[in-house]
Protein backbone atom coordinates (compact mmCIF):
# COMPACT_ATOMS: atom_id res chain seq x y z
CA UNK A 1 0.00 0.00 0.00
CA UNK A 2 1.34 3.58 -0.81
CA UNK A 3 1.54 5.92 2.11
CA UNK A 4 -1.63 7.58 2.92
CA UNK A 5 -2.06 11.39 4.51
CA UNK A 6 -5.42 11.98 6.22
CA UNK A 7 -6.91 15.55 6.04
CA UNK A 8 -9.18 16.54 8.66
CA UNK A 9 -11.71 19.19 7.37
CA UNK A 10 -12.88 21.68 9.49
CA UNK A 11 -15.19 23.60 7.13
CA UNK A 12 -12.42 25.85 5.03
CA UNK A 13 -13.11 26.49 1.34
CA UNK A 14 -10.13 25.60 -0.30
CA UNK A 15 -9.75 22.27 1.60
CA UNK A 16 -9.82 20.56 -1.47
CA UNK A 17 -6.44 22.32 -2.38
CA UNK A 18 -4.87 20.92 0.43
CA UNK A 19 -5.85 17.80 -1.49
CA UNK A 20 -4.57 18.60 -4.33
CA UNK A 21 -1.04 19.92 -3.20
CA UNK A 22 -0.50 16.62 -1.62
CA UNK A 23 -1.23 14.30 -4.67
CA UNK A 24 0.57 16.49 -7.07
CA UNK A 25 3.85 15.86 -4.73
CA UNK A 26 2.79 12.31 -5.42
CA UNK A 27 1.55 10.78 -1.65
CA UNK A 28 -2.22 9.76 -1.76
CA UNK A 29 -4.31 11.57 0.78
CA UNK A 30 -8.28 11.70 1.67
CA UNK A 31 -10.10 14.30 3.20
CA UNK A 32 -12.37 13.39 5.79
CA UNK A 33 -14.68 15.70 8.46
CA UNK A 34 -13.58 16.22 11.83
CA UNK A 35 -16.45 14.78 13.64
CA UNK A 36 -16.28 11.40 11.47
CA UNK A 37 -12.70 10.17 11.63
CA UNK A 38 -12.54 8.94 15.04
CA UNK A 39 -14.34 5.50 13.14
CA UNK A 40 -11.96 5.70 10.18
CA UNK A 41 -8.32 6.82 11.30
CA UNK A 42 -6.87 3.29 12.38
CA UNK A 43 -7.96 1.49 9.69
CA UNK A 44 -6.63 4.40 7.25
CA UNK A 45 -3.39 4.44 8.91
CA UNK A 46 -2.04 7.22 7.74
CA UNK A 47 1.56 8.01 7.36
CA UNK A 48 0.52 12.59 8.48
CA UNK A 49 -2.41 13.89 9.52
CA UNK A 50 -2.99 17.68 8.20
CA UNK A 51 -6.05 19.81 9.73
CA UNK A 52 -7.72 22.21 7.83
CA UNK A 53 -8.69 26.17 8.12
CA UNK A 54 -12.69 26.53 8.92
CA UNK A 55 -15.14 29.42 8.96
CA UNK A 56 -15.38 28.30 12.72
CA UNK A 57 -14.02 30.18 16.32
CA UNK A 58 -12.18 28.25 18.81
CA UNK A 59 -13.21 30.83 21.15
CA UNK A 60 -17.02 29.83 20.82
CA UNK A 61 -18.81 26.90 21.83
CA UNK A 62 -19.91 23.97 20.25
CA UNK A 63 -17.82 24.97 16.93
CA UNK A 64 -15.58 21.93 15.57
CA UNK A 65 -12.55 20.47 17.78
CA UNK A 66 -9.50 18.58 17.00
CA UNK A 67 -10.47 15.05 18.08
CA UNK A 68 -7.87 13.22 20.62
CA UNK A 69 -7.49 10.21 18.33
CA UNK A 70 -5.60 12.47 15.68
CA UNK A 71 -2.62 12.60 18.56
CA UNK A 72 -3.22 9.40 19.56
CA UNK A 73 -1.98 7.92 16.11
CA UNK A 74 2.04 9.53 17.06
CA UNK A 75 2.24 10.41 13.54
CA UNK A 76 3.26 14.01 12.09
CA UNK A 77 0.72 16.57 12.63
CA UNK A 78 0.12 19.70 10.41
CA UNK A 79 -2.01 22.77 11.40
CA UNK A 80 -3.51 25.26 8.84
CA UNK A 81 -5.14 28.30 9.87
CA UNK A 82 -7.90 27.14 11.91
CA UNK A 83 -6.48 23.76 12.22
CA UNK A 84 -3.57 25.34 14.03
CA UNK A 85 -5.85 27.11 16.68
CA UNK A 86 -7.55 24.32 17.54
CA UNK A 87 -4.38 22.18 17.64
CA UNK A 88 -2.81 24.95 20.05
CA UNK A 89 -5.91 25.16 22.14
CA UNK A 90 -6.30 21.56 22.69
CA UNK A 91 -2.59 21.07 23.61
CA UNK A 92 -2.68 24.00 26.46
CA UNK A 93 -1.94 27.01 24.15
CA UNK A 94 -4.38 30.35 24.12
CA UNK A 95 -6.20 32.05 21.24
CA UNK A 96 -8.23 35.16 21.32
CA UNK A 97 -9.53 37.37 19.18
CA UNK A 98 -6.85 39.56 17.06
CA UNK A 99 -6.74 42.93 17.71
CA UNK A 100 -6.02 43.50 13.86
CA UNK A 101 -7.26 40.51 11.47
CA UNK A 102 -5.64 39.42 8.51
CA UNK A 103 -7.16 38.87 5.66
CA UNK A 104 -5.31 38.57 1.98
CA UNK A 105 -1.78 38.88 1.65
CA UNK A 106 0.87 39.38 4.81
CA UNK A 107 4.64 38.39 5.12
CA UNK A 108 5.87 36.06 7.02
CA UNK A 109 9.03 36.77 9.06
CA UNK A 110 11.33 33.85 9.56
CA UNK A 111 12.86 33.47 13.01
CA UNK A 112 14.08 30.38 13.27
CA UNK A 113 14.92 26.82 11.96
CA UNK A 114 12.85 24.26 11.52
CA UNK A 115 11.95 21.31 9.26
CA UNK A 116 8.84 22.56 7.22
CA UNK A 117 10.99 25.47 6.37
CA UNK A 118 14.19 23.23 5.16
CA UNK A 119 15.47 24.23 1.69
CA UNK A 120 12.91 26.46 1.22
CA UNK A 121 12.92 29.55 3.53
CA UNK A 122 16.04 30.72 6.06
CA UNK A 123 16.37 32.54 8.99
CA UNK A 124 16.05 36.80 8.39
CA UNK A 125 13.79 35.84 5.09
CA UNK A 126 10.77 37.55 4.71
CA UNK A 127 7.55 35.75 2.44
CA UNK A 128 4.63 36.94 1.03
CA UNK A 129 2.05 34.55 2.49
CA UNK A 130 -2.03 34.18 2.14
CA UNK A 131 -3.73 35.29 5.76
CA UNK A 132 -7.86 34.49 6.59
CA UNK A 133 -8.12 34.52 10.34
CA UNK A 134 -9.77 37.18 12.96
CA UNK A 135 -8.58 35.29 16.21
CA UNK A 136 -4.77 34.76 16.34
CA UNK A 137 -2.70 32.12 18.58
CA UNK A 138 -1.42 34.47 21.61
CA UNK A 139 0.60 31.73 23.82
CA UNK A 140 1.73 28.19 22.35
CA UNK A 141 2.27 25.03 24.04
CA UNK A 142 4.92 23.40 25.77
CA UNK A 143 7.50 22.20 23.30
CA UNK A 144 6.89 24.31 20.81
CA UNK A 145 8.75 27.36 19.11
CA UNK A 146 7.50 30.39 17.25
CA UNK A 147 9.22 29.74 13.58
CA UNK A 148 7.51 32.78 12.05
CA UNK A 149 5.87 35.63 12.97
CA UNK A 150 3.88 38.39 10.18
CA UNK A 151 2.99 41.85 11.15
CA UNK A 152 -0.62 40.92 13.21
CA UNK A 153 0.42 37.35 14.51
CA UNK A 154 3.34 36.59 16.50
CA UNK A 155 2.84 32.87 16.26
CA UNK A 156 2.47 32.76 12.69
CA UNK A 157 3.89 29.66 12.07
CA UNK A 158 5.13 27.42 15.09
CA UNK A 159 6.81 24.20 15.59
CA UNK A 160 7.24 21.09 18.24
CA UNK A 161 10.14 19.33 16.10
CA UNK A 162 10.42 16.43 18.82
CA UNK A 163 6.88 15.52 18.48
CA UNK A 164 6.91 16.69 14.91
CA UNK A 165 3.83 19.12 15.27
CA UNK A 166 4.01 22.14 13.17
CA UNK A 167 1.32 24.81 12.92
CA UNK A 168 0.82 27.63 10.45
CA UNK A 169 -1.83 30.97 10.55
CA UNK A 170 -1.38 31.31 6.31
CA UNK A 171 -2.47 28.49 4.41
CA UNK A 172 0.15 26.89 2.25
CA UNK A 173 -2.43 25.14 -0.56
CA UNK A 174 -3.02 28.77 -2.34
CA UNK A 175 -1.05 30.16 -4.96
CA UNK A 176 -1.34 33.59 -3.34
CA UNK A 177 1.62 31.36 -0.71
CA UNK A 178 4.08 31.38 -3.51
CA UNK A 179 6.23 28.69 -1.59
CA UNK A 180 3.05 26.80 0.02
CA UNK A 181 3.45 23.87 -2.07
CA UNK A 182 7.21 23.25 -1.26
CA UNK A 183 6.33 23.55 2.25
CA UNK A 184 3.63 20.69 2.11
CA UNK A 185 5.67 18.80 0.04
CA UNK A 186 8.63 19.38 2.98
CA UNK A 187 5.76 18.33 5.44
CA UNK A 188 4.91 14.63 3.03
CA UNK A 189 8.22 13.65 2.50
CA UNK A 190 10.88 15.14 4.40
CA UNK A 191 8.77 15.30 8.08
CA UNK A 192 6.44 12.11 7.40
CA UNK A 193 8.84 9.99 5.19
CA UNK A 194 6.55 9.44 2.59
CA UNK A 195 7.95 7.91 -0.78
CA UNK A 196 5.71 9.68 -3.21
CA UNK A 197 5.33 6.77 -5.06
CA UNK A 198 1.72 7.35 -5.84
CA UNK A 199 1.20 7.56 -9.69
CA UNK A 200 -1.33 7.18 -11.81
CA UNK A 201 -0.63 3.90 -13.52
CA UNK A 202 -0.21 2.31 -9.93
CA UNK A 203 -3.63 4.01 -9.38
CA UNK A 204 -5.03 2.38 -12.76
CA UNK A 205 -3.76 -1.46 -11.79
CA UNK A 206 -5.28 -1.09 -8.33
CA UNK A 207 -8.55 -0.20 -9.36
CA UNK A 208 -8.84 -2.29 -12.43
CA UNK A 209 -8.16 -5.60 -9.44
CA UNK A 210 -10.16 -3.85 -7.24
CA UNK A 211 -13.66 -3.98 -9.74
CA UNK A 212 -12.82 -7.14 -10.80
CA UNK A 213 -12.83 -8.32 -6.88
CA UNK A 214 -16.02 -6.13 -6.56
CA UNK A 215 -17.77 -7.57 -9.69
CA UNK A 216 -16.37 -11.23 -10.21
CA UNK A 217 -18.78 -12.54 -12.92
CA UNK A 218 -21.37 -10.13 -12.43
CA UNK A 219 -22.88 -7.59 -15.24
CA UNK A 220 -22.46 -3.77 -15.01
CA UNK A 221 -24.44 -1.18 -16.42
CA UNK A 222 -22.67 2.08 -17.18
CA UNK A 223 -24.26 4.59 -18.27
CA UNK A 224 -22.37 6.74 -20.91
CA UNK A 225 -22.60 10.30 -21.58
CA UNK A 226 -19.56 10.81 -23.57
CA UNK A 227 -18.22 13.03 -21.08
CA UNK A 228 -14.92 12.37 -19.77
CA UNK A 229 -15.96 10.85 -16.45
CA UNK A 230 -18.31 8.35 -18.26
CA UNK A 231 -15.80 7.49 -20.76
CA UNK A 232 -13.16 7.14 -18.48
CA UNK A 233 -15.25 4.71 -16.13
CA UNK A 234 -16.61 3.25 -19.19
CA UNK A 235 -12.89 2.43 -20.89
CA UNK A 236 -11.35 1.35 -17.35
CA UNK A 237 -14.49 -1.16 -16.56
CA UNK A 238 -14.09 -2.37 -19.93
CA UNK A 239 -10.23 -2.99 -19.36
CA UNK A 240 -11.14 -5.00 -16.43
CA UNK A 241 -14.23 -6.68 -17.21
CA UNK A 242 -14.68 -6.63 -20.61
CA UNK A 243 -17.81 -8.01 -22.25
CA UNK A 244 -19.31 -8.53 -18.62
CA UNK A 245 -19.82 -4.46 -19.07
CA UNK A 246 -22.96 -2.79 -21.17
CA UNK A 247 -23.02 1.13 -22.01
CA UNK A 248 -26.18 2.96 -21.75
CA UNK A 249 -26.14 6.25 -23.65
CA UNK A 250 -29.44 7.80 -22.40
CA UNK A 251 -30.59 10.50 -24.74
CA UNK A 252 -32.55 12.81 -22.61
CA UNK A 253 -33.69 15.19 -25.18
CA UNK A 254 -31.33 17.74 -22.81
CA UNK A 255 -28.07 17.08 -25.03
CA UNK A 256 -26.03 19.28 -27.37
CA UNK A 257 -25.85 19.22 -30.60
CA UNK A 258 -24.85 16.41 -32.25
CA UNK A 259 -24.15 14.63 -28.97
CA UNK A 260 -25.67 11.01 -29.81
CA UNK A 261 -24.34 10.50 -32.90
CA UNK A 262 -20.86 11.30 -31.67
CA UNK A 263 -20.94 9.48 -28.90
CA UNK A 264 -22.34 5.82 -30.81
CA UNK A 265 -19.76 6.84 -33.51
CA UNK A 266 -16.69 7.06 -31.29
CA UNK A 267 -17.40 4.01 -28.85
CA UNK A 268 -19.14 1.72 -31.15
CA UNK A 269 -16.69 2.32 -34.01
CA UNK A 270 -12.94 2.87 -31.69
CA UNK A 271 -13.27 0.42 -28.62
CA UNK A 272 -15.95 -2.07 -29.72
CA UNK A 273 -17.76 -1.76 -26.41
CA UNK A 274 -21.31 -2.13 -26.19
CA UNK A 275 -23.47 0.32 -26.45
CA UNK A 276 -26.85 0.65 -26.12
CA UNK A 277 -28.66 3.95 -27.04
CA UNK A 278 -31.85 4.52 -24.88
CA UNK A 279 -34.25 7.48 -26.47
CA UNK A 280 -35.94 8.62 -23.38
CA UNK A 281 -36.60 12.30 -24.39
CA UNK A 282 -40.17 12.19 -24.06
CA UNK A 283 -40.01 10.56 -20.79
CA UNK A 284 -37.40 13.14 -19.13
CA UNK A 285 -39.11 16.44 -21.14
CA UNK A 286 -42.32 15.52 -19.60
CA UNK A 287 -41.74 15.02 -16.15
CA UNK A 288 -39.99 18.64 -16.24
CA UNK A 289 -42.80 19.82 -18.13
CA UNK A 290 -43.79 23.25 -16.29
CA UNK A 291 -41.23 22.97 -13.36
CA UNK A 292 -39.01 25.83 -12.79
CA UNK A 293 -37.13 25.44 -9.44
CA UNK A 294 -33.77 24.35 -10.24
CA UNK A 295 -33.30 22.58 -7.57
CA UNK A 296 -36.30 20.43 -8.32
CA UNK A 297 -35.18 20.26 -12.24
CA UNK A 298 -31.88 18.06 -10.67
CA UNK A 299 -33.92 15.80 -8.45
CA UNK A 300 -36.17 14.98 -11.09
CA UNK A 301 -33.53 14.22 -13.33
CA UNK A 302 -31.54 12.05 -11.15
CA UNK A 303 -34.92 9.91 -10.61
CA UNK A 304 -35.51 9.22 -14.08
CA UNK A 305 -32.01 8.37 -14.79
CA UNK A 306 -32.58 5.89 -12.50
CA UNK A 307 -35.76 4.32 -13.83
CA UNK A 308 -34.28 4.59 -17.12
CA UNK A 309 -31.84 2.39 -15.97
CA UNK A 310 -33.86 0.47 -14.57
CA UNK A 311 -35.51 -0.52 -17.94
CA UNK A 312 -32.23 -0.89 -19.43
CA UNK A 313 -31.05 -3.79 -17.04
CA UNK A 314 -34.17 -5.40 -17.53
CA UNK A 315 -33.50 -5.59 -21.43
CA UNK A 316 -30.52 -7.27 -21.36
CA UNK A 317 -31.54 -9.64 -18.62
CA UNK A 318 -30.61 -7.94 -15.07
CA UNK A 319 -27.43 -6.34 -13.83
CA UNK A 320 -25.55 -6.61 -10.75
CA UNK A 321 -23.83 -3.31 -10.51
CA UNK A 322 -24.30 0.31 -11.86
CA UNK A 323 -21.63 2.10 -12.79
CA UNK A 324 -21.12 6.09 -12.11
CA UNK A 325 -18.56 8.89 -13.03
CA UNK A 326 -18.82 9.66 -9.14
CA UNK A 327 -15.44 12.26 -8.76
CA UNK A 328 -14.18 13.19 -5.43
CA UNK A 329 -15.26 16.39 -5.29
CA UNK A 330 -18.51 14.83 -4.56
CA UNK A 331 -17.79 12.49 -2.09
CA UNK A 332 -16.08 15.34 0.09
CA UNK A 333 -19.48 17.57 -0.55
CA UNK A 334 -21.41 14.70 0.20
CA UNK A 335 -20.04 13.87 3.81
CA UNK A 336 -18.80 17.14 4.84
CA UNK A 337 -19.66 17.48 8.19
CA UNK A 338 -21.57 21.04 7.86
CA UNK A 339 -24.18 19.54 5.56
CA UNK A 340 -21.82 20.66 2.77
CA UNK A 341 -23.12 22.13 -1.01
CA UNK A 342 -24.08 18.63 -1.92
CA UNK A 343 -27.79 19.18 -0.68
CA UNK A 344 -27.78 21.50 -3.96
CA UNK A 345 -24.73 21.01 -5.98
CA UNK A 346 -24.71 17.37 -6.45
CA UNK A 347 -28.42 16.39 -6.19
CA UNK A 348 -28.36 14.46 -9.50
CA UNK A 349 -25.95 12.21 -8.31
CA UNK A 350 -26.26 8.85 -6.48
CA UNK A 351 -23.22 9.81 -4.05
CA UNK A 352 -25.06 7.97 -1.27
CA UNK A 353 -26.42 5.12 -2.74
CA UNK A 354 -29.12 3.40 -5.10
CA UNK A 355 -32.77 3.03 -4.16
CA UNK A 356 -33.13 -0.49 -2.62
CA UNK A 357 -35.71 -1.93 -5.66
CA UNK A 358 -32.86 -1.40 -7.91
CA UNK A 359 -31.23 -4.64 -6.20
CA UNK A 360 -27.73 -3.10 -7.42
CA UNK A 361 -24.85 -2.20 -6.13
CA UNK A 362 -22.90 0.85 -7.25
CA UNK A 363 -19.42 0.78 -9.32
CA UNK A 364 -17.65 4.08 -8.68
CA UNK A 365 -14.06 3.24 -9.61
CA UNK A 366 -13.37 7.54 -10.27
CA UNK A 367 -14.30 8.42 -6.22
CA UNK A 368 -10.72 8.82 -5.09
CA UNK A 369 -10.03 11.53 -8.21
CA UNK A 370 -9.55 15.04 -8.97
CA UNK A 371 -11.12 16.33 -12.44
CA UNK A 372 -8.02 16.52 -14.37
CA UNK A 373 -6.65 13.51 -12.26
CA UNK A 374 -9.54 11.34 -14.38
CA UNK A 375 -7.93 12.91 -17.36
CA UNK A 376 -4.84 11.46 -16.59
CA UNK A 377 -6.34 8.49 -15.93
CA UNK A 378 -7.76 8.14 -19.39
CA UNK A 379 -4.70 9.06 -21.05
CA UNK A 380 -2.95 5.92 -18.88
CA UNK A 381 -6.01 3.92 -20.57
CA UNK A 382 -5.09 5.07 -24.34
CA UNK A 383 -7.95 7.36 -24.75
CA UNK A 384 -8.11 10.02 -27.00
CA UNK A 385 -6.70 13.74 -26.26
CA UNK A 386 -9.58 15.07 -27.96
CA UNK A 387 -11.66 12.68 -25.59
CA UNK A 388 -9.59 13.45 -22.86
CA UNK A 389 -9.60 17.16 -22.92
CA UNK A 390 -13.34 18.01 -23.88
CA UNK A 391 -15.19 19.94 -21.84
CA UNK A 392 -17.06 18.97 -18.62
CA UNK A 393 -21.05 18.34 -19.47
CA UNK A 394 -23.22 18.00 -16.51
CA UNK A 395 -25.45 14.68 -16.60
CA UNK A 396 -28.69 17.22 -16.26
CA UNK A 397 -27.76 18.52 -19.37
CA UNK A 398 -29.27 21.68 -20.88
CA UNK A 399 -31.93 21.53 -18.32
CA UNK A 400 -29.60 23.44 -15.62
CA UNK A 401 -28.68 25.76 -18.66
CA UNK A 402 -32.03 26.74 -19.13
CA UNK A 403 -33.53 28.69 -16.12
CA UNK A 404 -37.27 28.77 -15.85
CA UNK A 405 -39.45 26.61 -17.64
CA UNK A 406 -38.09 24.11 -19.69
CA UNK A 407 -39.89 23.61 -23.73
CA UNK A 408 -38.81 22.03 -26.20
CA UNK A 409 -38.43 25.25 -28.54
CA UNK A 410 -36.41 26.75 -25.56
CA UNK A 411 -33.62 24.11 -25.84
CA UNK A 412 -33.80 24.37 -29.69
CA UNK A 413 -32.75 27.76 -29.83
CA UNK A 414 -30.39 27.18 -27.05
CA UNK A 415 -28.86 24.24 -28.33
CA UNK A 416 -28.36 25.83 -31.74
CA UNK A 417 -26.53 29.31 -29.80
CA UNK A 418 -24.41 26.48 -27.72
CA UNK A 419 -23.08 24.94 -30.94
CA UNK A 420 -21.92 28.27 -33.08
CA UNK A 421 -20.60 29.47 -29.54
CA UNK A 422 -18.71 26.12 -29.19
CA UNK A 423 -18.37 26.24 -33.22
CA UNK A 424 -16.56 30.06 -32.52
CA UNK A 425 -14.07 28.64 -30.02
CA UNK A 426 -12.24 26.01 -31.90
CA UNK A 427 -11.83 28.35 -35.07
CA UNK A 428 -10.09 30.49 -32.65
CA UNK A 429 -7.82 28.06 -31.46
CA UNK A 430 -8.70 28.47 -28.12
CA UNK A 431 -10.80 25.14 -26.90
CA UNK A 432 -7.86 23.63 -24.95
CA UNK A 433 -7.32 26.67 -23.15
CA UNK A 434 -10.59 26.63 -21.72
CA UNK A 435 -11.72 24.48 -18.63
CA UNK A 436 -15.36 24.93 -19.82
CA UNK A 437 -17.63 27.54 -22.30
CA UNK A 438 -20.98 27.17 -22.58
CA UNK A 439 -24.56 29.68 -23.53
CA UNK A 440 -27.32 29.92 -21.58
CA UNK A 441 -31.22 31.06 -22.40
CA UNK A 442 -31.97 33.23 -19.84
CA UNK A 443 -36.02 33.33 -18.90
CA UNK A 444 -36.26 36.92 -20.32
CA UNK A 445 -36.99 38.33 -23.25
CA UNK A 446 -35.98 42.22 -24.45
CA UNK A 447 -37.50 44.30 -27.35
CA UNK A 448 -35.02 44.61 -30.15
CA UNK A 449 -34.97 46.16 -33.69
CA UNK A 450 -33.90 43.70 -36.38
CA UNK A 451 -33.94 45.24 -39.70
CA UNK A 452 -37.28 46.75 -39.76
CA UNK A 453 -38.82 44.88 -37.90
CA UNK A 454 -39.49 44.78 -33.47
CA UNK A 455 -38.83 41.48 -32.11
CA UNK A 456 -39.20 40.42 -28.62
CA UNK A 457 -37.02 37.79 -28.07
CA UNK A 458 -34.72 35.31 -25.78
CA UNK A 459 -31.59 37.33 -23.99
CA UNK A 460 -28.01 34.74 -24.56
CA UNK A 461 -25.61 34.46 -21.78
CA UNK A 462 -22.19 32.99 -22.77
CA UNK A 463 -19.72 31.57 -20.11
CA UNK A 464 -16.02 30.21 -20.30
CA UNK A 465 -13.92 29.67 -17.67
CA UNK A 466 -10.30 28.60 -17.08
CA UNK A 467 -9.58 25.75 -14.32
CA UNK A 468 -7.62 23.21 -13.25
CA UNK A 469 -9.38 20.65 -10.58
CA UNK A 470 -13.05 22.50 -11.20
CA UNK A 471 -13.35 23.48 -7.91
CA UNK A 472 -12.33 27.12 -8.33
CA UNK A 473 -13.05 28.84 -11.68
CA UNK A 474 -12.41 32.69 -13.35
CA UNK A 475 -13.78 33.82 -16.33
CA UNK A 476 -11.94 33.31 -19.66
CA UNK A 477 -10.46 37.24 -21.13
CA UNK A 478 -12.43 37.06 -24.92
CA UNK A 479 -10.86 39.70 -26.79
CA UNK A 480 -14.15 42.24 -28.31
CA UNK A 481 -13.17 40.82 -31.92
CA UNK A 482 -14.44 37.13 -30.65
CA UNK A 483 -17.36 38.22 -28.54
CA UNK A 484 -18.40 40.38 -31.63
CA UNK A 485 -17.96 37.35 -34.10
CA UNK A 486 -20.15 35.11 -31.89
CA UNK A 487 -22.51 37.41 -30.90
CA UNK A 488 -23.37 38.04 -34.50
CA UNK A 489 -23.44 34.57 -35.78
CA UNK A 490 -26.18 33.81 -32.94
CA UNK A 491 -27.89 36.82 -33.49
CA UNK A 492 -28.31 36.39 -37.30
CA UNK A 493 -28.60 32.46 -37.01
CA UNK A 494 -30.51 31.68 -33.69
CA UNK A 495 -34.32 32.51 -33.95
CA UNK A 496 -35.74 33.55 -31.10
CA UNK A 497 -32.50 35.51 -29.41
CA UNK A 498 -32.10 39.18 -30.06
CA UNK A 499 -29.31 39.59 -27.36
CA UNK A 500 -26.25 38.09 -26.13
CA UNK A 501 -24.56 38.95 -23.05
CA UNK A 502 -20.84 37.52 -21.36
CA UNK A 503 -20.65 36.62 -17.75
CA UNK A 504 -17.13 37.49 -16.07
CA UNK A 505 -18.14 35.66 -13.21
CA UNK A 506 -15.43 34.07 -10.96
CA UNK A 507 -16.56 30.79 -9.20
CA UNK A 508 -15.06 29.67 -5.63
CA UNK A 509 -15.12 25.92 -4.55
CA UNK A 510 -18.72 24.87 -5.86
CA UNK A 511 -20.61 25.01 -8.81
CA UNK A 512 -19.14 26.46 -11.86
CA UNK A 513 -22.87 25.75 -13.51
CA UNK A 514 -24.78 28.63 -14.30
CA UNK A 515 -27.48 27.63 -11.22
Amino acid sequence: MNDQVLIVEFGSQVTQLIARRVREAGVYCEIVPFNKIDGMIEAFNPRAIILSGGPASVLDIDTPRVPESVFAQGVPLLGICYGQQTMTDHLGGKIENADHREFGRAFLDIKAECALFDGVWSVGERHQVWMSHGDTVTAIPEGFTAVGTSENAPFAAIADEDRQYYGVQFHPEVVHTPDGAKLLGNFVHKIAGCSGDWTMAAFMETKIAEVRDQVKDGRVICGLSGGVDSSVVAALLHEAIGEQLVCVLVDTGLLRHGEADQVIDHFRSHYNIPLRLADAGEKFLSKLDGVTDPEQKRKIIGATFIDVFEEEAKAVGGADFLAQGTLYPDVIESVSFHGGPSATIKSHHNVGGLPERMNMDLVEPLRELFKDEVRDLGRELGLPEALVGRHPFPGPGLAIRLPGEITVEKIDILRQADRIYLEEIRNAGLYDAIWQAFAVLLPVRTVGVMGDERTYEFVCALRAVTSTDGMTADYYPFDHDFLGRVTNRIINEVRGINRVVYDTTSKPPGTIEWE
